[in-house]
C-alpha cells in the first residue's frame, strides 16, 4: 500500500494532464446527444453492447496511450529500477482506468435511463470489462514504441474482442461465446437491466474474475519480456 497509493495518485495526475478526463466527458456528451436523437424507446437490451463498445476506447486505447507516453518520456525506464513492482504498476493503471470507466458509463446510463437498474451488477460488469480491456491494451502495445507501429495490430485486437458484441446484438448465441473473457462481464451488465437466470450472474462473477487473473498473469509475463529484459539489454 505504501507504493500503490502514490502510484495511483501519479497515474491520475498523468491522465488529467494529458486530457483523458476531458476526452471521456466529450465522448459521453456526444454519445448521449447521438442516442437522444435516435429516440430509442428502451435501452435495456442496448446497454451491454453500447457499454462494451465505449469501454474499448476508455480502457484498451487509453492504456496503450499511457504506455506509449511513458516510453516516449523515459519514465517507464525509470520505474523498472525503482522498488515499484510490475504487478503494482499494472494494478494502478487498471484501477484508475476502471474508476474513470465506471464514472463515465454510470453517467451515460443515468442520463438516458434514470436509476431504474441494478447499479452494483452494472458496476461489477464495467470494472471487470475495464480490467480485461486495459490488460489487453498493455499486452497489445508492450512490444511497440510508437502509435504508428501499434495502430494496425490494435485493429486485430479489436476484432478479437467483437464476438461478445455479436452475442449481445443477437447475431448468434453459440455456446463458444461463453468461453470468451469478455462474455462474463457482458452477462453481468445485461443482468443489471434485464431478468436473467441466477446461474448467469454466478458465471459472470466467477468467469470474469478468473479471466482477469489469467490476463493479469499474461500481462506480467509480457512486462518482463518487453520492458524489463529489453531495458536490461540497452
Amino acid at each position: 500500500m505504501k507504493r500503490i497509493l502514490p502510484t495511483i495518485q501519479t497515474d491520475v495526475r498523468l491522465q488529467m494532464r494529458n486530457g483523458f478526463y476531458y476526452a471521456v466527458v466529450f465522448v459521453a456528451v456526444v454519445l448521449v446527444l447521438a442516442l437522444t436523437r435516435l429516440n430509442v424507446p428502451d435501452y435495456r437490451y442496448l446497454w451491454p453492447t453500447l457499454t462494451l463498445g465505449n469501454l474499448l476506447i476508455t480502457t484498451f486505447y487509453f492504456m496503450a496511450g499511457l504506455v506509449l507516453l511513458e516510453k516516449s518520456e523515459g519514465t517507464m525506464e525509470a520505474q523498472i529500477i525503482t522498488p515499484l513492482r510490475p504487478a503494482e504498476y499494472l494494478a494502478s493503471k487498471v484501477a484508475t482506468l476502471g474508476l474513470l470507466s465506471l464514472l463515465e458509463s454510470s453517467l451515460i446510463v443515468i442520463l438516458l435511463s434514470g436509476f431504474d437498474f441494478n447499479w452494483p451488477l452494472f458496476a461489477l460488469g464495467v470494472l471487470l470489462t475495464a480490467a480485461i480491456y486495459s490488460l489487453f491494451g498493455f499486452i497489445a502495445v508492450a512490444g511497440y514504441d510508437s502509435i504508428n507501429e501499434f495502430l494496425f495490430p490494435s485493429v486485430l485486437w479489436v476484432l478479437a474482442s467483437l464476438p461478445p458484441l455479436l452475442y449481445a446484438a443477437g447475431v448468434s448465441d453459440h455456446w463458444l461465446f461463453w468461453l470468451h473473457p469478455l462474455q462474463a462481464p457482458l452477462v453481468l451488465i445485461r443482468a443489471a437491466f434485464n431478468e436473467v437466470p441466477n446461474w448467469h450472474v454466478a458465471y459472470g462473477l466467477a468467469y470474469g474474475l478468473v479471466s482477469v487473473g489469467v490476463v493479469f498473469y499474461l500481462s506480467l509475463r509480457v512486462f518482463r519480456r518487453f520492458v524489463i529484459r529489453r531495458e536490461g539489454t540497452r
